[in-house]
C-alpha cells in the first residue's frame, strides 16, 4: 500500500521502498543527533591562561593542563599548596621533613625540585641561586587562590629556563571578588594552629583586599631511632593587592606580599674526628628564620579588543637566617689539612679514614700528610680516646634577591591568527657567605613569541619559540610545535613536540663552599676564628639541561553528563642531565645523566549532578635513567580520586584517596574526609569543617625519618563571612 506525503499543499504517493529508506535515514539522523549532543558546547568553558599565555579552550591547549578550582581547593581541606598538588596527575610530594617539601613532576632527584617553573599570578618564585622552590613558605594563603594551572609537559618557549618538565601557575582571587570580611581558625592535632583574616572592599574604578594569615604545626614525631624530631613551622603572612582602572583602556594591578617564620632544624652534626664534648657545649637546635619579601605592578592596556599590551615588574627578597654551635676536633682546622683537601680530597679521605700515609700521592701531598699525622698524634688523648675539640659559631644565612620586568603584546593578527609576544629581564643576585663565599649575580634576557592559526574549523597549528641568553650560560633556542584537531570546539585530540632547558643554578656551578667558625672556646693558638678543612668548588662549565618531549593527546567536556576527560601519552628525553648530590665531601655535578620518561596520564572531572562530583587523576610512568638517585623516586603507578557531595541542608563532604606505589621507595596511600555545614546568621555566614587524613600504608613518609606515632591526623576549622 502506498504512503502518502503532502508537498506545497498535494497529496503525493510514495513509494513503500522509498519510504522504508527515509524512515530510516529520520532514526538514524536522530540517533546521530543524540550523539551529537554529547559533543554539544552548551555552556562556555572555561578558558586556559597558563599554556601559551593566550586564553584558550581547553581543547585547544598544545599539552596537557591541569585546573584546580577553588570549589576543589575548599574541598579538600589541603593546609599547603605541596598537598593540593596531589590531585595533579604525575605530580609527586615528597616530605623531607615536615617543614620541607620537594614537589616533582615525573620524579627524577627526590631531594631537589629543581625542574618546574612555578609563579604566582605570573610572578616566578623559583630561586635561581640555590634552584628550588620553598613551598612551605611560598607568602599565599590558600584562601586568597582562585585556581591553580599546572601545565604538565615541557614549557619554556612560554615561561623560560627551568619550566624544563612542568608550570605551576597559582592565580589569586581578584580583589573585586572578595569584599566583606572573612575570619579562619584551624586548630587540630600535631600543633596544627592556623588563622586567616581579610577585608575587602571597593570604589569607583578600584578595590582592594588585605589578607594576614598564619599557620602552625609540630611536623612528624619521630625519627626511625624513635627520638623526637624537631622540624616545625611557624609562619605569618601579609598579603595586599589592590587593581585600578585608570580609564575604559588601562587598568594597574600591585600586590604586595609578606612573610615571616621559622622552621626548626636539628642540629645532628656529628664530628669527623672523635671528641669528648659536653652536651651542653654544641647547640641542639640550628633553626631557620624565614623572611620574604614581593612586590609586583602591572599595567594592563588594551587598544582594542584585537590588540593589548601588559608591562609588569617585580621585586623579591628572599632571606634564610641560620647560625648555629657545633663543636669538632681542633685537627679539623689545621691549615696542612685545608691544603692537602684542596690537593686531593680523596687522598685526605684515605690519610683520615687509616691515620696513615697512603698509598702514591705527590710529594707536596706527602709532606703535608705528615704535618697532619703529627698534629693529630700532638691533640689525641689516648686515655680518653678522644681529640682536643673547640667549639664554635657558624654562618649559614643565605640571601636572595630579583629584579624582573617583562613587555607582553597580544594581537589578533585576522579571525584565524593570533600572536603573543614579548621581552623579559631578569637580575638574579645570591649571597651567601658558606656556599658561594660572598655574592654572585645573574642577567638573563628572553625574547619569546608564539602563533596560533586556525587553518579551518578543525585544524588548528601553533608555534612558538624562547630566545634566552644569560650571562653564566650560553644562549639557548627552546621550540614548540602542535597540532589540534578539534573535533568540535569542546573536543580536540593534540600531537605536540617541544624542546625546553633549565639552566645550572648559581650554587651548582660557581659554588665556593667553604665554613669559616668564629667565637672558638677554646681558641686556636689565641685565635678565635678558623677555617674548616673541607671546601667544595663548581665546575664553572656546566651545561643546561635539555628535554625532548613527544605527547598525544585528546580533551574533551561532554556537555550533556558533565565529564571532561583528558588523556595523555608521553615519551620525554633528558640528557645533560646533573643528578649527582651535591655534598661538601662529594661535590661533583656534571652533565653525565640522561632520563628516559614515557607512559600515560588520565584526569576526569565528573559533575554527575547538581550534588556529585568525581574526580579521577592517574599516571603510569616507565623509566631508564642512568644515575641512581633518579631511580629512587618515580613511582609506576600514582593518582588520585575524589568525590565531592552536597547533600542539602547546607551540609557536604568531599572524600579523597592519594596513592603512590613508590614515593622514594616507600608505598603512600592516604584517604581524607571533610565534612563541613554553612550555616547563615543575619547577614554573616559561619561554616564549621572537620577533616579526618586517614594512613592506609604502615611505612614511613618517603624518607625513614617521616614518623608518626598515630596514622591518623583530625583538625578542625570555623570560618565566618561578613
Amino acid at each position: 500500500m502506498p504512503h502518502f506525503q503532502h508537498e506545497q499543499g498535494r497529496c503525493v504517493a510514495i513509494n513503500p521502498a522509498v519510504a522504508r529508506s527515509l524512515s530510516l535515514w529520520t532514526l538514524l539522523t536522530a540517533n546521530l543527533a543524540q550523539a551529537n549532543d554529547l559533543f554539544e558546547l552548551g555552556q562556555p568553558l572555561p578558558e586556559i591562561l597558563t599554556a601559551t599565555r593566550l586564553q584558550q579552550a581547553p581543547a585547544a591547549v598544545p599539552g596537557s593542563i591541569s585546573v584546580l578550582d577553588r570549589q576543589l581547593i575548599r574541598a579538600s581541606g589541603a593546609r599547603s599548596l605541596p598537598e593540593l598538588l596531589r590531585l595533579v596527575p604525575g605530580m609527586l610530594v615528597v616530605p623531607q621533613s615536615g617543614n620541607s617539601t620537594t614537589v616533582n613532576y615525573h620524579g627524577s632527584s627526590a631531594t631537589q625540585a629543581r625542574r618546574m617553573q612555578v609563579l604566582v599570578d605570573g610572578r616566578s618564585v623559583y630561586r635561581a641561586g640555590f634552584a628550588q622552590v620553598d613551598w612551605d613558605d611560598i607568602p599565599v594563603a590558600l584562601e586568597d587562590i582562585e585556581r591553580i594551572e599546572v601545565f604538565r609537559g615541557p614549557n619554556t618557549v612560554s615561561y623560560g629556563a627551568n619550566a624544563l618538565m612542568a608550570v605551576i601557575n597559582i592565580l589569586t582571587r581578584a580583589p573585586r571578588d572578595t569584599h566583606g570580611t572573612r575570619l579562619k581558625h584551624t586548630r587540630g592535632q600535631r600543633g596544627i594552629n592556623d588563622w586567616y583574616a581579610s577585608h575587602g572592599q571597593g570604589w569607583d574604578g578600584g578595590d582592594l583586599r588585605l589578607s594576614l594569615s598564619g599557620l602552625q604545626d609540630d611536623g612528624f614525631d619521630q625519627r626511625a631511632d624513635d627520638s623526637d624530631f624537631r622540624d616545625s613551622k611557624r609562619l605569618n603572612r601579609l598579603n595586599l593587592r589592590l587593581s585600578q582602572e585608570l580609564d575604559a583602556k588601562q587598568s594597574l594591578d600591585w600586590q604586595l606580599a609578606l612573610k615571616e617564620g621559622t622552621n626548626q632544624v636539628d642540629n645532628r652534626y656529628e664530628p669527623i674526628f672523635p671528641i669528648a664534648a659536653q652536651p651542653w657545649e654544641q647547640d641542639r637546635d640550628s633553626d631557620v628564620r624565614a623572611r620574604d619579601f614581593a612586590t609586583s605592578l602591572r599595567w594592563n592596556l588594551d587598544f582594542n579588543p584585537e590588540h593589548s599590551l601588559y608591562v609588569q615588574t617585580n621585586l623579591q627578597q628572599w632571606e634564610r637566617l641560620r647560625q648555629w654551635r657545633a663543636c669538632e676536633g681542633q685537627l679539623a682546622f689545621s691549615p696542612a689539612l685545608r691544603k692537602l683537601w684542596e690537593l686531593s680530597p680523596q687522598y685526605t679521605q684515605s690519610l683520615l679514614q687509616n691515620m696513615q700515609l697512603p698509598l702514591g700521592g705527590s710529594q707536596a701531598q706527602s709532606l703535608l700528610a705528615t704535618q697532619v699525622l703529627q698534629q693529630a698524634a700532638a691533640t689525641f688523648n689516648p686515655t680518653s680516646g678522644a681529640f682536643a675539640h673547640s667549639c664554635g659559631l657558624i654562618n649559614e644565612d643565605a640571601r636572595e634577591s630579583r629584579f624582573d620586568l617583562e613587555v607582553q603584546d597580544t594581537l589578533s593578527l585576522s579571525d584565524n591568527l593570533r600572536l603573543v609576544s614579548g621581552l623579559n629581564y631578569r637580575h638574579d643576585r645570591a649571597d651567601s657567605e658558606v656556599y658561594l663565599n660572598g655574592e654572585l649575580s645573574r642577567d638573563t634576557w628572553s625574547l619569546f613569541s608564539q602563533f596560533e592559526w586556525r587553518i579551518d574549523p578543525h585544524w588548528l597549528l601553533q608555534g612558538g619559540a624562547m630566545l634566552e641568553d644569560a650571562s653564566a650560560t650560553s644562549a639557548s633556542l627552546s621550540p614548540r610545535l602542535a597540532l589540534n584537531y578539534l573535533i568540535t570546539p569542546a573536543h580536540g585530540l593534540r600531537a605536540v613536540y617541544s624542546e625546553a632547558v633549565r639552566s645550572p643554578d648559581m650554587f651548582e656551578n660557581h659554588a665556593d663552599w667553604q665554613y669559616r667558625v668564629r667565637d672558638l672556646k677554646p681558641t686556636l693558638a689565641g685565635q678565635s676564628e678558623a677555617d674548616y678543612f673541607a671546601t667544595a668548588a663548581g665546575p664553572g662549565n656546566l651545561e643546561q639541561e635539555r628535554i625532548h618531549s613527544h605527547e598525544l593527546g585528546y580533551n574533551g567536556h561532554f556537555n550533556d553528563i558533565g565529564l571532561s576527560l583528558d588523556v595523555k601519552l608521553f615519551y620525554d628525553e633528558i640528557d645533560n642531565l646533573i643528578s649527582e648530590p651535591l655534598k661538601v665531601y662529594q661535590f661533583m655535578p656534571t652533565n653525565g645523566n640522561q632520563l628516559r620518561l614515557k607512559g600515560s596520564e588520565t584526569e576526569l572531572n565528573w559533575q554527575l549532578s547538581m550534588r556529585d562530583r568525581l574526580r579521577l587523576g592517574y599516571a603510569y610512568i616507565d623509566y631508564d635513567a642512568s644515575h641512581r638517585i633518579d631511580r629512587r623516586l618515580t613511582p609506576r603507578h600514582s593518582g588520585s580520586v575524589g568525590w565531592l557531595r552536597d547533600w542539602g541542608q547546607d551540609w557536604s563532604s568531599a572524600l579523597f584517596y592519594y596513592g603512590a606505589d613508590q614515593l622514594n621507595q616507600y608505598r603512600f596511600e592516604r584517604l581524607d574526609l571533610r565534612v563541613a555545614k554553612r550555616m547563615v546568621i543575619g547577614s554573616a555566614a559561619l561554616e564549621l569543617a572537620g577533616v579526618l587524613q586517614q594512613r592506609l600504608d604502615d611505612e614511613p613518609l618517603s624518607w625513614p625519618a617521616n614518623n608518626y606515632q598515630q596514622r591518623h591526623l583530625l583538625y578542625f576549622s570555623a570560618e565566618l563571612e561578613f
